[in-house]
């Protein structure tokens, strides 16, 4: 992997329970306190044991005052582009520049099917997150002459009015392992943020998955370092260990060091609802990574 270019990012990774309503705003809150940069959500709008994301993170950025909010990943195929860019830019105008986006070109398609949405093939999917991430970024540019019109295969703009302009440049974040789909994150997209549970061997799997991002970054003339690499990394197993990590969780802070070293990972997503390791994770690790990375750059 290109070495990382981006500031470093800690984050958590809660899980939106409909029956535990006071526990996710609880867990975000303190997510904020312990000094996490982001905090983030699974968008799963067919399980209605789930919160809908898009409603609680609207809901978190009143309920906080600093810390980021973003989808983990958002679910594509639920989700119009168009009503997407719109949602986004609205929110990041609502909570001073606080919202990051995260998509995901489908899963679990049956699930999909059942409650209305459209099936599509594994290559389907990818065309039509090209063709969406092109829209979104597209009604977020204002200030071109003319409305949005894309014509594509899945999704068609036919003259759509561009804006609102979001308060900042929202990066577009993709949840991608397969090689085309990480090509198209090289191509087109802001980052990158896959879970390291999903790789065989680790960290070497995440970095062999990461040579087909920086293919597609040279193919389209980009610096690969410009496309940020984030990881949703677990809590600690009973153990004392969680995928390629090892140790109790305040002893990951010279193997998180390592990664971006290595690897060029600049954010780190803890996955889980423990509030002690939400807390040791903003309060201990993630200053003790950050003084690690900053002690071997200089």
């Amino acid at each position: 992997m290109p070495r990382q270019q981006h500031e470093l990012l800690f984050g958590s990774f809660i899980t939106p329970s409909a029956d535990q309503v006071d526990q996710v705003v609880a867990l975000t809150r303190l997510s904020e306190r312990a000094g996490l940069d982001l905090a983030t959500f699974q968008d799963h709008p067919y399980q209605p044991r789930l919160l809908d994301s898009w409603t609680l993170i609207s809901y978190l950025a009143a309920a906080t005052s600093r810390i980021k909010l973003a989808p983990n990943v958002m679910n594509l195929p639920m989700r119009q582009p168009v009503v997407i860019a719109r949602s986004a830019a609205t929110l990041d105008l609502l909570s001073g520049g606080r919202v990051e986006l995260a998509l995901g070109a489908g899963a679990f398609w049956d699930a999909i099917e059942a409650i209305g949405g459209r099936r599509l093939a594994p290559g389907e999917s990818v065309d039509a997150l090209e063709e969406a991430i092109t829209i979104i970024r597209e009604i977020w540019d204002p200030d071109r002459h003319g409305g949005v019109r894309v014509d594509g295969t899945h999704y068609h703009v036919a003259g759509a009015k561009r804006g609102p302009a979001p308060a900042h440049d929202i990066g577009i974040w993709v949840g991608a392992y397969r090689p085309r789909l990480l090509r198209l994150v090289g191509r087109i997209a802001d980052g990158w943020l896959p879970s390291l549970s999903a790789f065989e061997g680790g960290l070497a799997g995440l970095a062999r998955a990461g040579r087909h991002v920086d293919e597609g970054a040279e193919a389209a003339g980009r610096d690969p370092a410009s496309v940020r690499r984030l990881l949703n990394i677990g809590t600690p197993s009973p153990s004392g260990g969680s995928g390629a990590l090892s140790g109790p969780l305040i002893q990951w802070a010279e193997q998180l060091a390592e990664a971006t070293l290595e690897h060029g990972i600049s954010g780190y997503i803890l996955g889980g609802d423990d509030p002690t390791a939400i807390q040791q994770f903003g309060e201990e690790v993630a200053p003790a990574v950050r003084e690690l990375v900053g002690t071997s750059r200089s």
